[in-house]
C-alpha cells in the first residue's frame, strides 16, 4: 500500500530525475521594473515636436511683441489741447520708425517727453524746424518773417512772443491754441526729447483710422 502511495505520487523520469505528477498551478510574476524608462512630457503631450512647435511659437511671440514695442507706442489723448483734430480720450498707435528714417515735418502730430519736467508724455503739433525764426503775433505764427496757414486751428491763442531755434530743436503747439501747455509757454522742444509720430487711432470705434498731419508748402503770405 505504502509503495503504490508513493509510486503515484513520484514518477522518474528517464533522464533519472523526479517529477510530481501533480498538477502546477502557475507562480505569480514579478514585475522587472529595473528597464522601465520614466515618463516622459514629450510623450505625454504627443511626441517631441509638439513641445517643439509650443516652444517655438511662444519665442515667435515674445520676438513680435519685442519688435513691435520697440517701433512702436501707444498713447492715450488726455485732455482738449489738440481739439478739434484729436480729442480727449482717443487711443493712438505712435510710430518710432517714423523718425528713424526721416526728420520730422512742419505739420507733423508727434509725441515727445516735455521739457518742462512733467512726467506725462504730451501730444502736439509742429510748427516751428530746427534753425528757424518764429514770432506769434495776433494769433498767427510767422516763419522767419511768413504767416504759416493753419486751417487746422480752430481758436487762436491771446498770446505773442519770438522765439530762435536751435539746430536740434522744435517748436510745437496745440491746434486748439487757448487751451494748450506748449512752446509758447515752455519754450523750444529737444530732438531728444521727441518719441515719435502720431500714426493710427484705435479707439473709439467710431475714431478709427490713420492721424491726418498737415504737409505744408513754403510759406505764402509774407508780412
Amino acid at each position: 500500500m505504502l509503495y503504490t502511495i508513493m509510486h503515484i505520487a513520484m514518477t522518474e523520469t528517464k533522464n533519472g530525475q523526479v517529477e510530481d505528477p501533480r498538477p502546477q498551478t502557475p507562480r505569480a510574476g514579478i514585475l522587472d521594473t529595473s528597464d522601465t524608462q520614466p515618463l516622459s512630457l514629450s510623450k505625454a503631450f504627443g511626441g517631441k515636436s509638439v513641445l517643439r512647435e509650443i516652444l517655438e511659437t511662444a519665442l515667435l511671440t515674445l520676438i513680435v511683441f519685442m519688435v513691435l514695442n520697440t517701433l512702436t507706442g501707444r498713447f492715450q489723448v488726455r485732455g482738449t489741447s489738440m481739439e478739434p483734430t484729436l480729442q480727449d480720450g482717443q487711443y493712438l498707435v505712435i510710430s518710432k520708425l517714423a523718425y528713424w528714417l526721416k526728420a520730422p515735418r512742419r505739420g507733423d502730430i508727434m509725441v515727445f517727453h516735455p521739457p518742462n519736467g512733467i512726467s506725462d508724455d504730451y501730444i502736439k503739433r509742429i510748427v516751428g524746424l530746427p534753425g528757424e525764426q518764429i514770432r506769434i503775433e495776433g494769433g498767427d505764427v510767422l516763419v522767419d518773417g511768413v504767416v504759416l496757414e493753419e486751417p487746422y486751428v480752430a481758436n487762436q491763442g491771446a498770446y505773442s512772443g519770438s522765439w530762435k531755434l536751435g539746430n536740434d530743436q522744435y517748436f510745437v503747439l496745440g491746434d486748439n491754441r487757448g487751451n494748450s501747455s506748449d512752446s509758447h509757454m515752455w519754450g523750444t522742444l529737444p530732438e531728444e526729447n521727441i518719441i515719435g509720430k502720431a500714426w493710427l487711432c484705435y479707439w473709439p470705434p467710431e475714431a478709427w483710422g490713420l492721424v491726418t498731419h498737415h504737409p505744408f508748402p513754403e510759406p505764402a503770405r509774407p508780412r
